[in-house]
């Protein structure tokens, strides 16, 4: 008897219609925030990198010995994060590498988001860390005569 009532009245579709007008604003919402959560994810591994890159520079022996391994150490950290070594840049600069000096890593990552099958956009996220080089590691390795 209420199946007949709701017949005749028209109503049978409406859970349909609703559905197809909530689920494309519920999709547009779940991939925003999968979209976000991986920019934040690779602006967390950018910063880490930059850190661990200037700090591996500031704490080396000597400046050429420190420029190859910063720039290797950012690139694994990143790594170590999820992030491809195609899309990541990692600049060092020793700026002297003098005692008590700063020496600081620039580290940044284009973000591809998108759908399956659509490039929606890339977002570059950086960072830059400065770090004060090591009063007592700063100076060259003189051997002994």
């Amino acid at each position: 008897m209420v199946r007949r009532r709701l017949l005749r009245t028209g109503e049978t579709g409406q859970a349909l219609v609703e559905a197809a007008l909530l689920l494309p604003v519920l999709l547009i919402m779940v991939f925003g925030v999968v979209a976000v959560g991986r920019v934040v994810q690779a602006k967390i591994a950018v910063e880490a990198a930059a850190r661990e890159a200037s700090r591996t520079l500031a704490s080396a022996a000597s400046e050429q010995e420190g420029l190859a391994a910063s720039v290797e150490t950012g690139r694994s950290v990143a790594e170590g994060y999820g992030l491809s070594g195609e899309r990541l840049t990692v600049d060092v600069a020793s700026n002297g590498f003098t005692r008590g000096g700063r020496v600081s890593a620039e580290v940044s990552y284009s973000v591809v988001l998108s759908l399956p099958l659509i490039n929606l956009a890339d977002v570059v996220v950086s960072s830059t860390h400065t770090e004060r080089v090591d009063l007592y590691r700063s100076r060259e390795e003189v051997s002994a005569p």
